[in-house]
């Protein structure tokens, strides 16, 4: 039987919400709350040096309500370290971060930031938090991240999900099955995500090695239209027909 595939639902993007009128509403925590209720396995936010969607204090109250696993994105920044270690959450995801940058743009550079890098790995896996590197699938990143310690990848599938929409996803898609099985094979625990939608997710979601999927801007926005719970519940059940092979 196929492993059932995770789903880790980002609310960043209802701080970003918050944030542009300021106050307290939406409110990230009750959103975690409803994906919660709705399916999802894990929760994922992204505290930018900027500040730009969640912050601090809405790491500590996800982390108050909710029993689900707390996946922390974060950029090799000796600010943002202290933040982890002092909440300690279930995994930490380090993310390449530009402050010109919309949103993540592409994957770390293991291979290239591999000096820098290596210290953050070790320090958050001293203080019990599991390690992942977002990056993209390719196979010279896959082996730093083998050397650097970091029990997890994640791929970012945003190339896959723009050449998608144009026609011309096999390629890359090639490229992600390639990465997820050589990762596999040499012990890494794989996830993937960036851009991922109800129409563009099965053909990821059924790759075997994969065991999790982070979700976020495209759930958010469907949620204005149809509500959070109802989107996290039709990205779940996209997700295990793929699995299923459906």
């Amino acid at each position: 039987m196929t492993e059932r595939l995770r789903l880790g639902v980002n609310i960043d993007h209802v701080a970003t919400i918050r944030n542009a009128r300021g106050g307290a509403h939406p409110d990230p925590a009750r959103a975690a709350e409803i994906a919660a209720q709705a399916g999802a396995d894990g929760i994922t936010l992204h505290i930018r040096e900027d500040r730009r969607h969640v912050r601090e204090e809405d790491l500590a109250a996800i982390a108050a309500i909710t029993q689900l696993p707390i996946n922390l994105e974060m950029a090799c920044a000796a600010e943002m370290l202290p933040i982890a270690l002092k909440a300690r959450p279930h995994a930490v995801c380090l993310v390449p971060e530009r402050r010109a940058e919309r949103t993540t743009e592409g994957g770390l550079d293991a291979a290239g930031q591999f000096a820098h890098i290596a210290p953050y790995v070790r320090a958050l896996g001293e203080a019990g938090s599991r390690v992942s590197l977002f990056i993209d699938p390719d196979l010279r990143q896959i082996e730093a991240a083998v050397r650097l310690g970091a029990p997890v990848v994640e791929l970012h599938t945003g190339a896959y999900a723009e050449a998608f929409a144009a026609g011309e996803a096999e390629p890359v898609l090639q490229a992600i099955r390639a990465a997820a099985s050589a990762g596999h094979a040499q012990g890494l625990e794989i996830h993937a995500g960036h851009g991922l939608t109800f129409e563009n997710v099965g053909p990821v979601a059924a790759i075997p090695e994969i065991r999790e999927l982070n979700i976020g801007h495209f759930l958010i926005g469907e949620a204005v239209f149809t509500g959070l719970a109802a989107a996290v519940g039709e990205m779940r059940r996209c997700m295990d027909a793929a699995r299923a092979g459906a």
